[in-house]
């Protein structure tokens, strides 16, 4: 570290938590909720409300600040508007000093260090948050201006050419859907394929609960997917935990090449979020906010279930049926099972998997290369904040 003095974070900084009531909220003022913000600091569908429309108090915001998501901040919910408006109390408002550049400040706080302290620094069991007492201590060097900003512009070209190859690879998981669309249609209608409850055609099971007593019953410690692991239509497998579970439970659970693996609930994003498992690891199982699909290959093939779960109508069906609360949204394997599934013809479905074969190819090549990109960032965000840029 070079001779930076380093602050906590309210020598240099704000948390303005400036409320504005429901009924005082004017038409046409955008509003930020926790969806509306993805791992990162992209915004997404974020729109203009009506007077009247929102029910509670929220938070206003300016150009000015960067927007920190206090709820599960393991989920590094830290964006940058562009755009004056209001957000959800579970979003706290950061207003740079001064001596504080906005963006160098937005790239410390997503550091993974700095989302790991937060995340230890959270309270409460289901919904941990990070207080702005508790924000406001965390402590940060502060060079001269004019190195935050070197420091800040250095780490937006890097960013920004993740930004591209997450674009390529979005494009080409597009490509997937149009190929699937253009085989069987959107399934809206059930079209000219029968349609079945997912239950008739595949095994869907809950996984393994954390925080069990064994009691020293045999136990073994086995690597787990999590609801983080899986996205939609890949898994993310940087980073695996292990969890403690008896033989027998291993053997139920055990994941096998083919399994479709769906996340319960969690934000909006993620409810009924489903990808493919592919032996990545030897032996591994899931946890209880997963759930795991094993289908019948007489009926379908892995890869058409997979796709299908991409498109509109699944993400309308437990939209429809889950348990919601303010933020979140949840289904159970009851709703799981009753999925409506169209069956072409298993020829039809193995034609599918044949034609996006190429496809996956490329998609995994550009993951490969996101993923050195990631190490890549990691490491000037290091050597950034040491001074070492």
């Amino acid at each position: 570290m070079t001779g930076w003095k380093r602050v906590a974070l309210h020598e240099v900084a704000a948390i303005e938590r400036e409320i504005v009531e429901a009924s005082a909220i004017p038409d046409g003022t955008a509003y930020v909720g926790l969806e509306n913000i993805e791992t990162g600091g992209r915004f997404v569908d974020v729109r203009n409300v009506p007077n009247g429309e929102l029910a509670s108090s929220k938070f206003a915001f300016t150009p000015s600040h960067v927007l920190y998501g206090k709820l599960r901040p393991y989920l590094a919910k830290i964006a940058r508007p562009d755009f004056c408006g209001v957000c959800s109390t579970d979003i706290l408002p950061i207003l740079p000093g001064s001596n504080l550049d906005r963006d160098y400040l937005a790239h410390f706080l997503r550091q993974p260090c700095m989302i790991e302290l937060a995340t230890s620094r959270a309270s409460g069991a289901n919904l941990p948050r990070l207080s702005p007492r508790a924000l406001a201590e965390f402590t940060l060097p502060v060079p001269p201006l004019p190195e935050q900003r070197r420091i800040a512009e250095i780490l937006d070209q890097a960013e920004a050419v993740r930004a591209k190859r997450r674009e390529a690879m979005a494009r080409l998981q597009t490509l997937t859907q149009s190929i699937f669309l253009g085989m069987f249609g959107d399934s809206r209608s059930g079209g000219e394929h029968a349609t079945v409850a997912l239950s008739d055609c595949a095994e869907v099971v809950s996984g393994i609960a954390k925080g069990r007593k064994l009691d020293g019953r045999g136990a073994v410690s086995i690597p787990y997917l999590r609801v983080a692991n899986v996205q939609a239509g890949f898994l993310d497998l940087g980073e695996m935990k292990t969890i403690e579970a008896l033989p027998r439970e291993v053997t139920e659970l055990r994941l096998r090449p083919g399994d479709i693996v769906l996340t319960e609930g969690g934000d909006f994003d993620k409810l009924g979020r489903g990808a493919m498992w592919e032996g990545q690891i030897p032996e591994c199982i899931h946890q209880n906010h997963v759930f795991r699909v094993r289908v019948d290959a007489s009926i379908l093939a892995p890869k058409f279930l997979r796709e299908y779960l991409q498109t509109s109508v699944p993400r309308s069906y437990f939209l429809r049926c889950a348990k919601r609360t303010t933020n979140l949204a949840s289904i159970n394997m009851t709703q799981l099972r009753g999925l409506p599934v169209p069956t072409p013809v298993l020829a039809q479905q193995q034609e599918f998997v044949r034609r996006v074969a190429a496809v996956e190819k490329l998609i995994a090549a550009h993951r490969a290369s996101l993923s050195k990109l990631d190490d890549l960032f990691a490491s000037l965000q290091h050597r950034a904040f040491r001074g070492e840029l």
